[in-house]
């Protein structure tokens, strides 16, 4: 998770932030932090249990960058419970921006690169 976070890449929308960091595997991972203020431990392992349904129906359709999948971890804020359908749409939405920030970073890099 340190790793994720310390890549300082994040997008947010709604209760949920992404942060993300490429992981060099042909697949995307999935990490959640939700905390105590969200509610207790039923409301928690709800949101949880939605955010992992609703990653496990795109999880196939997220991009797939240069250095391949991405570590994505979700920090939820507090919310009522939504249904895996909203985070489907968030997650994915989110995943892209991500993965075009990603792109731009690396195109930027190679740039400077190639003019030093």
């Amino acid at each position: 998770f340190q790793a994720v976070y310390d890549a300082r890449m994040k997008k947010g929308r709604g209760p949920l932030a992404v942060f993300a960091i490429p992981n060099a595997r042909p697949y995307s991972r999935l990490g959640l932090s939700v905390g105590r203020r969200v509610g207790g431990a039923v409301v928690r392992n709800g949101v949880k249990r939605a955010l992992r349904e609703a990653f496990r129906h795109i999880q196939h359709d997220l991009p797939v960058g240069t250095n391949g999948g991405y570590d994505l971890v979700v920090s939820v804020r507090p919310h009522p419970l939504a249904g895996p359908e909203t985070y489907q749409a968030a997650l994915a939405d989110l995943a892209q921006q991500l993965h075009r920030e990603w792109e731009r970073r690396s195109k930027r890099r190679d740039d400077k690169e190639l003019g030093a």
